[in-house]
């Protein structure tokens, strides 16, 4: 044992062994263990290195133990039955070789998760790097703070399946539904599951952190809850490429005319002229032509092209007329203005939508006038 024997001393490893208080013994151990945990130990002095650490991890007291796995709680150095063993210790011994031993497989890592405690599945969680066997293993038997901390770890790979358990576990748990939210990256199946489920700051979050497709937004809000989430003709009027945009919506048959018209509600002209020239078939430039300058027959004609239904073309006409109506004068409140009067042109008139779609209309009111008096009362505090 020339390299060991040229870092230890015989004291050294003496009084590790025969030390007469557990202070001694834990000095003696922390010395040991940083000068054994050395990368050019030969296989001989390593292996000898590996017997003095089972002696350590085998003493009686837990400040011995404590110092070992403070010290080695990095290092490949650490044989890995004595890792597993102190991982079954007492929680101060055991957290830090959980929280960071290299030496640990996949495998230790999830069964130590399906056997331990609470403490244990936290201090894994935590690890600066997590597979996703481990996370299934966190996601399948975790306890809600571990769960939480997993996925509040941005170095935890999840896969897709592991998320969607997580959520069907914890859905009543808003820490461990927002742990998933403020993730850096989410799979489109489990955005579109959570925007339905958390609170309006978490889900502005997402929309505000991750990408959305089209075809999530679609389904998000033109699905069974479609107005318990986000409004897609806002996804609309945000969105950079609106031709592209509404072709895949018309591609999955989502371009209806209820969408139109709530687009139209929110003062989206550019989404309505671009969604009628997608189901229309007529270039955009043309569409723009009949539906603002084509005179009063124009925008029926087009209308009708786009196989849009007859008894809603009311609603339609009176939102384009309150379009060019409009005399914008650039202020804060021009986009507000203009869906209150929008949605109360729609409302006045006859066959103005289906039952749905008034009582989106009437609630978007609503929303309105709650934000009208509430600007007002800023500017009266101001």
């Amino acid at each position: 044992m020339t390299t060991t024997r040229a870092a230890l001393t015989e004291e050294d490893i003496r009084t590790l062994v025969k030390g007469a208080t557990p202070d001694e013994r834990a000095m003696a151990a922390q010395k040991i263990c940083r000068k054994i945990d050395r990368p050019d130990l030969s296989e001989e002095d390593r292996q000898r290195a590996s017997d003095i650490l089972r002696v350590m991890a085998a003493d009686a007291a837990e400040l011995v133990r404590r110092a070992m796995a403070i010290t080695l709680k990095e290092s490949a150095i650490l044989p890995r039955d004595v890792a597993l063993r102190l991982a079954e210790d007492v929680d101060s011994v055991c957290l830090p070789v959980l929280s960071f031993s290299p030496v640990f497989t996949d495998d230790d890592l999830a069964e130590i998760i399906r056997l331990g405690g609470a403490v244990q599945q936290v201090a894994i969680a935590k690890r600066p790097s997590l597979s996703p066997k481990v996370t299934g293993a966190i996601a399948e038997h975790g306890v809600e703070r571990a769960v939480e901390a997993a996925c509040a770890n941005d170095r935890a790979e999840f896969s897709e399946s592991s998320l969607q358990k997580v959520i069907s576990r914890f859905e009543a748990s808003e820490r461990v539904l927002a742990a998933v939210a403020y993730r850096q990256v989410l799979p489109m199946s489990v955005t579109e599951r959570l925007i339905e489920m958390v609170g309006d700051q978490i889900r502005d979050h997402i929309l505000s952190h991750h990408e959305i497709s089209p075809e999530t937004a679609v389904h998000l809000v033109l699905g069974a809850k479609e107005r318990a989430t986000i409004d897609l003709v806002d996804q609309a009027g945000r969105t950079a490429d609106v031709k592209s945009f509404v072709a895949h919506l018309h591609k999955h048959e989502r371009l209806t005319a209820s969408l139109l018209l709530r687009a139209l509600a929110h003062g989206h002209m550019t989404f309505f002229e671009w969604g009628v020239a997608e189901l229309s078939g007529v270039p955009h430039h043309r569409t723009w032509l009949m539906i603002h300058d084509a005179g009063p027959l124009g925008l029926r004609a087009i209308y009708e092209r786009a196989g849009l239904p007859a008894r809603l073309f009311t609603a339609f006409r009176a939102a384009v007329d309150t379009y060019h109506s409009m005399e914008l004068d650039g202020g804060t409140r021009d986009a507000v203005r203009f869906q209150e009067r929008m949605i109360q042109r729609f409302l006045t008139q006859p066959q103005a939508g289906g039952r749905e779609d008034v009582d989106y209309l009437l609630d978007r009111m609503d929303k309105l006038a709650r934000r009208s008096r509430r600007d007002a009362r800023m500017q009266l505090s101001a």
